[in-house]
């Protein structure tokens, strides 16, 4: 049984990260301060660091609910896609592209947060990516069956790198040149010629 002091460690560190979550959509990552979440939490800065080790820990914290929520729309789309390997990739990468546009600040915070150089990604970071290869890797070997597994997890990660810079660039308008409402069917457009390609 949790001890009083472990209990209120623990609503402080719920606390956190609600309002670190609520910051990173509306402002971004870098509007992540000590300060202020402390001011919004009614605690001392330092009782910040008595649950997190740093900002960093807390925004991973963050960042994983945000990649399974990532997740979770990606397999929700999938169940609803053609049987055709084809245009199960072109459906779970304009999720993608959805979430990614419905939560850009949050989307960004994945992949913006900076690691000590040599650092490996969490845990939860690997599960998770690697679920959402799974995904990618599934139709990829029904389009491919000639490919061994190392080849198929280069492809999957190629493709999921091409998808992520075409919606990166293209929600940024004025570096794709691409109005946000074509980046679907520039998706659909790759994705079909990439599989209609000579294998």
């Amino acid at each position: 049984m949790a001890t009083k002091t472990e209990l209120r460690r623990q609503e402080l560190r719920d606390k956190l990260v609600i309002i670190a979550e609520r910051t990173i959509a509306q402002d971004g990552l870098t509007a992540l301060r000590a300060r202020d979440l402390a001011g919004e939490a009614g605690c001392a800065v330092g009782a910040i660091y008595n649950v997190f080790g740093d900002l960093t820990d807390l925004a991973l914290t963050v960042n994983a609910r945000t990649f399974h929520r990532l997740g979770a729309d990606v397999a929700e789309a999938l169940a609803n896609a053609p049987e055709d390997p084809v245009e199960q990739l072109v459906v779970m990468a304009q999720a993608y592209h959805a979430f990614a546009a419905q939560n850009h600040l949050s989307w960004r915070a994945l992949f913006d947060i900076e690691r000590a150089p040599g650092e490996a990604a969490p845990d939860w970071y690997l599960q998770e990516m690697g679920q959402l290869f799974t995904y990618i890797s599934d139709p990829l070997a029904v389009i491919f069956p000639e490919r061994d597994s190392a080849e198929l997890a280069l492809l999957t990660r190629a493709l999921f790198s091409s998808v992520h810079g075409i919606v990166l660039l293209g929600l940024d308008e004025a570096s794709a040149g691409v109005s946000t409402e074509n980046i679907d069917h520039m998706i659909a457009l790759v994705l079909r010629q990439f599989a209609a390609s000579p294998k």
